[in-house]
């Protein structure tokens, strides 16, 4: 710290009038936030590493040039040991849709948002700030191979699955992951592979920074770990995060978003092949993370590892079951480990959330979630059934039913307190999260619903029964703005959470369509 100081008194000309050390994370660097009479301020690192605190200068120093969203370097001291850099505030993507995450993957739109906005900017960092980058200054390597996968699926065979205590057979676990290794390099020197691996990709590592129209952008830091390699590991390593909880569609849809951005970079191959592809990627990012898990939480007792560990190999059997990888013996192992007694899905009683939704450790949308008391049946396919879900003004009508069989349910949410009747809320909707928190926190639109979850629920539950095939529920307010909105979108998203057939939801003023497609369960 003294060290530190000493670097910002030379570069500043005064010594720093306050000193705030930082929460730290996964690394052994320490941060500081240095500030000056004048309440300016920068932050300050001390790393443990002069090669990766180099490597992180050069990269930093580099991207800034490319004009590319990161920290601008300041100062560093001789053995670059401490450096200062741009303070970029406190506000990362990680805490920016924590509200998402603790619902167990309900994102709002503002939510998907930023998540869209920080996919789209990664190929910026992975294309052009690898163009004239000498990666030979990489720390600890400068170029994704086989030798660095194999690394990192040794580093899960020793720190997590020898843990487990799962018996396996060293040398034909062996010969899978030289196979993956092998498939996962086999790009080597092509468009795919001649970007910059950022390696650590994630909403921790992502800050919003506000522009002068108030508008939040990404940032990106700790990057020091990148090095020369395939642009699939970083989406892996973003979307499969295991505390994320990104529901199936919600990938499907920032993939697509990385897609449609990459190709404005550089030359990409067919859509298909690219999801095809990205799957090997995940599958190693997911062994890799649960490596690191394994040391930081089993060896290092560190809680916030240990817990991340259900969600993650809650996305190794989800992998498993959606893909048919070529490695037998690997499949066999994973598909164990995924079975065992400690990481087996227990039926917990879930957290209430103030709308009545239920959160679980597993995603609502990968699994089939339960309260443990509930005994509406799933979709099984006979219709199959298509519930179809409106929000509207009723100075407008009530949507038109035009499957012949009669309408449904009605809703009058004008009972309930109306946001827009205040300024701040006139030009949103019940889909933005300053309404979403208005009306929760009022609480009449969350005991209306209650109501209508029970109606909708045996309903749903009977024509499913029946094999009936269509069902319409239709919200309506005075202007189909606000509390209309909000309740037609929340009981879209708890029919399909629930029994997993097809919703089709429809925002009429809003003139917003979605569909939430049905799952095989």
């Amino acid at each position: 710290m003294l060290k530190l100081k000493e670097l910002y008194t030379q570069w500043k000309g005064v010594e720093p009038a306050r000193m705030e050390k930082l929460p730290g994370a996964g690394s052994n660097r320490e941060y500081y936030r240095m500030a000056d009479e004048k309440g300016h301020t920068v932050i300050g690192c001390i790393g443990t590493s002069s090669e990766e605190n180099h490597a992180f200068l050069c990269i930093a120093r580099h991207f800034t040039k490319r004009k590319l969203p990161v920290p601008k370097v300041l100062a560093q001291s001789e053995d670059e040991i401490c450096y200062i850099q741009q303070d970029l505030g406190d506000h990362t993507l990680f805490e920016a849709i924590k509200g998402g995450r603790d619902a167990g993957g309900r994102y709002t739109l503002k939510e998907k948002e930023l998540l869209k906005k920080t996919i789209r900017e990664l190929p910026n960092i992975q294309v052009r700030g690898a163009r004239g980058l000498d990666f030979s200054i990489c720390y600890p390597q400068p170029e994704f191979d086989q030798e660095n996968v194999l690394f990192d699926l040794n580093y899960f065979k020793y720190c997590f699955l020898k843990a487990t205590g799962l018996d396996f057979h060293e040398l034909k676990l062996e010969a899978s992951f030289k196979l993956l290794a092998k498939d996962l390099t086999q790009d080597s020197n092509s468009l795919t592979t001649n970007c910059f691996l950022y390696r650590d990709f994630q909403a921790r590592n992502v800050m919003l920074v506000k522009n002068a129209a108030g508008e939040e952008n990404p940032y990106f830091i700790d990057f020091q770990g990148g090095r020369k390699g395939p642009y699939y590991y970083d989406v892996a390593s973003f979307l499969w995060q295991a505390s994320a909880r990104y529901s199936q569609s919600l990938r499907q849809e920032l993939i697509e978003e990385y897609y449609k951005s990459l190709s404005l970079y550089t030359e990409v191959p067919p859509f298909k092949r690219f999801c095809d592809r990205l799957q090997y990627f995940v599958l190693f990012r997911t062994l890799q993370v649960l490596g690191a898990y394994g040391f930081r939480g089993y060896f290092e007792r560190k809680a916030h590892f240990i817990q991340s560990i259900p969600p993650a190999i809650e996305n190794l059997r989800q992998l498993l079951k959606d893909n048919d990888f070529p490695y037998p013996y690997l499949v066999g192992v994973l598909k164990r480990l995924t079975e065992l007694p400690q990481f087996a899905p227990k039926p917990v009683e879930p957290a209430q959330r103030k709308d009545g939704y239920k959160t679980t450790d597993i995603n609502p949308y990968d699994a089939n979630p339960s309260d443990g008391k509930a005994t509406f049946s799933k979709y099984d396919g006979k219709g199959p059934l298509v519930v179809k879900v409106y929000s509207f003004s009723f100075h407008k009508g009530i949507p038109a039913d035009d499957s012949g069989n009669g309408g449904g349910y009605v809703f009058d949410c004008r009972s309930t307190h109306n946001p827009g009747r205040y300024e701040p809320y006139k030009q949103l909707t019940g889909l933005d999260e300053p309404v979403i928190r208005f009306l929760e926190d009022d609480g009449e639109i969350l005991t209306f619903l209650e109501s209508v979850y029970k109606l909708a629920d045996a309903h749903v539950s009977r024509y499913i029964q029946r094999g009936f095939t269509s069902l319409m529920f239709s919200f309506g307010c005075t202007g189909g703005q606000h509390r209309s909105v909000y309740s037609a979108q929340h009981l879209a998203e708890h029919i399909h959470k629930k029994f997993g057939v097809e919703v089709r939801l429809e925002h009429r003023e809003q003139n917003i369509k979605q569909q939430f497609n049905a799952e095989v369960r």
